[in-house]
């Protein structure tokens, strides 16, 4: 019976879509565009109907008249419905009534959409920021920044304060899925190729403080250098990641790879310029010794000897920037004020990260 009320208010619900006014959750941009049934309008308007439909008696077997309305749906189906509503579509319906508002906000709901949007650039440093902070001291530190876009933000100027207040409160994904939306948490992340289109810093990843805007559906970022934070803005998803080490930009890393490395892994090695600069991380591949004769099939041996050559081939045969040789035994900073200082090495195991950095492989050598 309950299938049969939902299928009648089918019809009535998509005759009612001309009079629903558009609301601004609409400005949200998902990662991947969304397309369907427009389930939020639909369970708008049902859940405020009520329809007088025969209920069987289970203690007698004879149906009785009641009042059927959305929340008598088991919690399967109320989830397997709720579970393909929008970020959006999810605050809509949590205004409707207490009850749905506790199952519109629970984890489990959110917990898909933030994977999806921002999986790949929000990880555990950003999550430990987030506990310890609670977007209350963040909110305050961008207070310059969020100002910009109130009047863009999708919130304001079409829902209550009131109730925007109550979503952001806790530490719920929901509240930090909006935090992030509105450009109101500053996290820790990385940015590739600092500085787009000044090719010093070609293959090259650094931390930042980043904020998303979704006016533009890009990110501005504020770089550590010499204490003066610079900033960089108008940047897309495909030029940021999730911090892939927990050691700190001005912290040296310590290698755990080095006796592994053979000629052709793929790495990535810390630089900075001096010590007043912080770490980067910076693509090369592990090269022969210059006393080895190249063939890893014909007597190389280059995996077992003390030292270690990661080569930049961006760079042209003979650049100053195009070697540099590690000790594989004593691990420390190498270099010099002129060429800069090396520091620990990560090695790049994952497919899909050496081919993120390939993208940003410069059209002609450096």
């Amino acid at each position: 019976l309950m299938l049969l009320f939902l299928l009648s208010c089918l019809s009535f619900v998509l005759f009612s879509q001309s009079f629903l006014k558009p609301h601004f959750f609409a400005k949200i941009r998902p990662r991947k565009r969304q397309c369907g049934f427009p389930w939020s309008r639909f369970l708008l308007v049902l859940s405020r109907i009520t329809r007088k439909t025969e209920i069987p008696n289970s203690r007698h077997g004879v149906p009785c008249e009641g009042i059927a309305s959305l929340l008598d749906l088991p919690d399967l189906p109320m989830d397997a419905i709720f579970e393909k509503l929008s970020p959006a579509e999810l605050c809509v319906m949590s205004m409707v009534c207490t009850s749905l508002k506790q199952t519109c906000t629970s984890n489990h709901l959110w917990d898909g959409h933030f994977k999806q949007k921002w999986g790949d650039v929000f990880g555990e440093a950003a999550y430990k920021q987030w506990e310890e902070n609670n977007v209350t001291s963040s909110r305050r530190a961008s207070s310059s920044s969020s100002s910009r876009w109130k009047g863009n933000n999708f919130f304001l100027g079409f829902w209550r304060k009131r109730e925007i207040d109550s979503w952001e409160k806790g530490s719920s994904l929901m509240a930090l899925y909006i935090a992030l939306e509105t450009g109101k948490f500053w996290f820790p992340a990385q940015v590739f190729n600092r500085e787009n289109g000044f090719l010093g810093f070609a293959l090259s990843c650094y931390d930042a403080k980043i904020c998303y805007d979704s006016t533009t559906d890009h990110f501005i970022a504020r770089y550590p250098s010499q204490g003066v934070s610079l900033i960089e803005e108008s940047i897309g998803w495909n030029r940021i990641r999730a911090p892939v080490v927990d050691t700190p930009s001005n912290i040296l890393h310590v290698s755990d790879c080095l006796n592994e490395l053979k000629p052709d892994d793929q790495v990535e090695i810390q630089w900075r310029k001096n010590n007043l600069f912080p770490y980067g991380w910076w693509y090369g591949v592990v090269g022969h010794l210059d006393s080895c004769s190249g063939n890893t099939y014909c007597g190389c041996s280059c995996r077992f000897n003390d030292s270690l050559i990661v080569e930049f081939k961006q760079y042209e045969v003979g650049s100053r920037w195009r070697k540099v040789k590690i000790s594989r035994k004593k691990q420390g900073v190498v270099g010099d004020e002129v060429d800069g200082y090396y520091g620990g090495i990560r090695r790049i195991c994952r497919e899909r990260e050496i081919e993120k950095w390939r993208r940003f492989w410069p059209k002609c050598a450096l």
